[in-house]
């Protein structure tokens, strides 16, 4: 692998890179506890400002701790700025909102109350949630956008970029009589599949300062094919000493592509909505292969509602010590998928994350 650093030092906790980060959007990975994510090995999770702002609230999150208190969490946590969310709910219902230069204003379905992120407020709720990375707002597009669409969001997006920094050392001056370490914050390239506009908001979000950068924009192209050649260009761009965070790209193969052009942070939905609707990861290869054993066909998907597994005594997979493989074999999970118990979604869920963490110490042992 090309990736050159080995370690992120956040407030709550070191993260040894490349790390996968599971989406606790707003506060909870779907059918697990804090207890359950640290037993699978995850050392960090993303939570969502843009649906955090909505449910619970903030004012609710702050009376109940924080988000490392309100969902017992204790590890590190990265508050993406919802500048994602925001792009990808108007542009399926663009009477829903408005993206302008001010920043992005969204009234939800069913809701007569809107909700508006400016870069200042993104960065001064992520503070009060007591993120350890703070993501700046960002104007984010398709691949597929034309020319003139995109050179609108590298212009924003930079921006956008100078003005969460802004506020952020504002806040941080004014936090500075409380103990411990500052939050640190990222800065989120744009541009497309456009090398000229990439390297132009690279360059600028590094002359404002940043302790690290996200790849910005839907990572895939509309055949849910990764964008391989910019995100390799992306990582070229960017000094090796800042770690880069390839937003939102979680299916396993793509990670491994990922880590091996010097990116070093993933988060995604995927793997554990994937476990929710029965498809399970399972490696085919054993830990102590060459490379990690991450060559060749070494990824396979087990469907576990296929009626080949009814009797199967055999646990999901042979190289995988999560609870769900050393405890139960993959018959019994058949069976409760099939009566639509919860222990499903809770075991099923531990058993994808497990298959991430493990990736993630394979990535790392990598040559």
């Amino acid at each position: 692998m090309s990736l050159w650093m080995t370690e992120l030092c956040a407030p709550h906790g070191p993260l040894s890179l490349p790390t996968f980060l599971p989406d606790a959007t707003v506060g909870v990975v779907r059918a697990t506890d804090a207890t359950d994510v640290r037993a699978c090995g995850i050392d960090a999770v993303v939570m969502n400002t843009f649906h955090l702002m909505q449910r619970p609230g903030t004012t609710t999150i702050q009376a109940l701790g924080g988000l490392h208190q309100m969902s017992g969490w204790d590890g590190p946590i990265i508050t993406d700025s919802g500048g994602f969310q925001a792009y990808s709910l108007i542009r399926q219902q663009p009477k829903r909102g408005a993206i302008s230069d001010q920043g992005i204003v969204y009234t939800p379905e069913g809701s007569d109350r809107s909700f508006q992120l400016t870069p200042e407020k993104t960065v001064q709720l992520q503070l009060r949630y007591g993120a350890d990375i703070v993501i700046c707002l960002d104007d984010c597009t398709h691949v597929d956008d034309d020319r003139a669409t995109q050179e609108r969001a590298v212009r924003r997006t930079i921006d956008w970029a100078r003005r969460c920094k802004s506020e952020f050392i504002r806040q941080i001056a004014q936090r500075r009589r409380h103990a411990g370490p500052p939050p640190l914050i990222f800065g989120v390239i744009q541009g497309g599949g456009d090398h000229d506009l990439r390297k132009q908001c690279a360059e600028a979000l590094l002359e404002i300062g940043f302790d690290g950068f996200g790849f910005g924009g839907w990572p895939l192209d509309a055949q849910n094919t990764l964008l391989t050649e910019i995100l390799a260009y992306v990582r070229k761009v960017v000094p090796g000493e800042f770690p880069l965070h390839a937003l939102g790209v979680g299916h396993p193969r793509n990670v491994v592509e990922c880590a091996r052009l010097g990116y070093g942070i993933f988060d995604s939905a995927l793997p554990t909505r994937d476990a929710r609707h029965a498809r399970l990861y399972t490696f085919t290869t054993p830990p102590d292969a060459p490379d990690g054993g991450l060559h060749g066909d070494w990824l396979d998907f087990l469907y576990i509602g296929d009626e080949q597994h009814i009797k199967r005594s055999a646990p999901l997979s042979p190289y995988c010590d999560g609870l769900c493989c050393t405890r139960y074999s993959a018959g019994y999970l058949h069976h409760l998928f099939k009566i639509g118990d919860s222990l499903f979604f809770r075991l099923a869920t531990m058993h994808n994350l497990r298959f991430m963490a493990q990736l993630m110490m394979r990535l790392r042992g990598a040559p």
